[in-house]
């Protein structure tokens, strides 16, 4: 019998294990905004998690072609005891904040038109959950001139619910959790960022989230807060 050890086992074991690694990266890259719609408009939605009817509102606004909508979840001032609770979150006060916008004791809608840059792309992404982490990241390429600015990059882990899901009257993209970043263009840039900015980060998934209806939605601004482009994945089988 061949034992274990031998070169022949081991340059098997070996081959298996890159082909393991490679079947996963496959299985990853369909997570992307790669071939979805440019949008060109952004909704955020945001709600009170003191407001249990604010959820259910058949006036909530419904996104239409090309538009991407988020939902915010703000805390609320009756703390862990307000009706959505446990799904609001800090991030959404974050959020507020660079809107300069004050919290809603109820409801407040935003909405972006997306300006475009011209010459460039947004992409984002993401992989497999792994022990409550999801890998993501956000890639503006190339640094095209109309780039070459101070800008923001925003990245929302959403869980997308569907309609009627606690009574929504509408699909909605419940933000799980946010990364900011800061692309200074202005400065001198390396090699590598004279032809992309890029994000990676591994973010947590919160503990009532369903890992399945986990995606990305990424967006760029300028130093005025104006949208300049915008992307979101979608998870397509291999």
């Amino acid at each position: 019998m061949t034992s274990i050890s031998s070169p022949w086992c081991a340059r098997l074991l070996v081959a298996a294990t890159v082909l393991a690694s490679f079947s996963s990266a496959q299985a990853q890259s369909f997570c992307a905004s790669d071939g979805q719609p440019r949008p060109v408009l952004l909704t955020e939605r945001f709600i009170n998690a003191d407001c249990s009817a604010c959820w259910a509102d058949p006036a909530t606004p419904r996104p239409g072609a090309k538009e991407i909508a988020l939902d915010w979840i703000i805390p609320g001032s009756q703390g862990d005891d307000a009706p959505l609770s446990a799904v609001a979150t800090r991030d959404a006060l974050a959020r507020l904040e660079a809107l300069q916008s004050s919290a809603p004791l109820t409801t407040l809608n935003t909405r972006h038109t997306v300006k475009g840059i011209r010459g460039a792309t947004l992409r984002v992404s993401h992989g497999l959950p792994v022990s409550d982490y999801l890998g993501a990241s956000i890639e503006l390429k190339p640094v095209s001139p109309a780039a070459r600015q101070s800008l923001t990059a925003w990245l929302a882990l959403v869980e997308t619910l569907p309609a009627g899901t606690e009574n929504s009257p509408v699909e909605r993209n419940l933000v799980r959790n946010v990364l900011s970043r800061t692309w200074d263009g202005r400065k001198q840039l390396s090699k590598d960022e004279q032809k992309r900015f890029f994000e990676t980060r591994s973010m947590n998934i919160a503990p009532a989230a369903n890992p399945e209806r986990l995606r990305v939605i990424g967006w760029v601004e300028d130093e005025k807060g104006q949208v300049l482009t915008a992307a979101q994945s979608r998870c397509v089988a291999p």
